[in-house]
């Protein structure tokens, strides 16, 4: 009898969540063009994305600029029922960090500079403040299956005696929706609003309790 009780166990599981601000924005932005020859259109994206790439160069406040793509294609068209080029498109992608409330001023000025495509945008939280919110998150799910367990230990006449086993699941880091994907940047007002919003951070733990 004495073995049973001690093997008898419950297990529970507690979800924490923590939001915080998306203070940066993590942007795909591309120089997209036509031209009649593959050289042409080549040369052309080459001088708009130096130009953009200069920009962002040029600014201490993006951070991870890297490229991302460099395209050139073949552009059909059907001409007495066969598909001929008619041209070539080329396009140059980079990706960057900035600071969520200085995307907007930046996307304008890229667009005056060459960039003709807004591939996405994303929204986190920096990585300080996602590392603190990850720990709350656990805290919050720590302290939420013990909470569980409890109530429904209590409600039977039981006592939570110790812990025999913990599981913690992976935290997960959700970003807000993308406001742009693949837009024409030309397209675009002249202004550009920028709302980076928050940024959830969950965690789950699992907890075997032994009553």
């Amino acid at each position: 009898m004495a073995q049973e009780q001690s093997q008898r166990t419950l297990t529970v599981q507690g979800q924490g969540s923590v939001l915080i601000p998306a203070t940066i924005a993590q942007v795909n932005l591309g120089v997209e063009v036509e031209a009649q020859t593959a050289e042409a259109a080549q040369q052309q994206a080459a001088r708009q994305s130096s130009a953009v790439v200069e920009l962002l160069r040029s600014r201490n406040d993006v951070e991870k600029l890297q490229t991302t793509g460099v395209r050139l294609n073949p552009v059909y068209s059907r001409r007495d029922n066969q598909q001929v080029i008619t041209g070539y498109r080329a396009s140059n992608t980079v990706s960057f960090q900035i600071p969520t409330d200085s995307a907007g001023e930046l996307l304008d000025t890229a667009v005056s500079r060459g960039a003709t495509r807004i591939m996405g945008i994303n929204f986190i939280g920096s990585d300080e403040a996602i590392t603190q919110a990850r720990d709350r998150a656990l805290q919050e799910a720590t302290l939420d299956a013990r909470s569980q367990a409890d109530v429904v230990l209590a409600t039977l006449n039981l006592q939570r005696r110790d812990i025999v086993g913990i599981n913690v699941n992976h935290t997960s880091h959700t970003a807000p929706p993308v406001p742009y994907q693949r837009m024409e940047a030309m397209a675009m007002d002249a202004s550009t609003p920028i709302e980076g919003g928050e940024q959830e951070i969950t965690a789950s733990v699992s907890l075997e309790v032994r009553y």
